[in-house]
């Protein structure tokens, strides 16, 4: 079984700032993740809008595929 997502490229990755709804600190998040902690309140700060690796990613059937076998367990 694979452990790592096959469709994963960190040469593609963007940064996006959002603003800590507890502290306002300006947190990075990378596209490829959907929330981090905020280093000042160690609050959960999540990407809005985060699109789902299944919207883009090149690999995404092999996981659907996996989702489905996982899930008729």
């Amino acid at each position: 079984m694979v452990k790592v997502c096959e469709g994963r490229s960190i040469r593609n990755l963007e940064a996006k700032y959002y603003n800590c709804r507890k502290c306002g600190y300006e947190v990075e998040i990378f596209s490829d993740e959907t929330k981090r902690r905020c280093p000042s309140c160690k609050s959960w700060v999540f990407a809005e809008n985060a699109p789902s690796c299944l919207d883009w990613c090149p690999a995404a059937d092999k996981c659907r595929e996996l989702l489905k076998d996982y899930r008729e367990r």
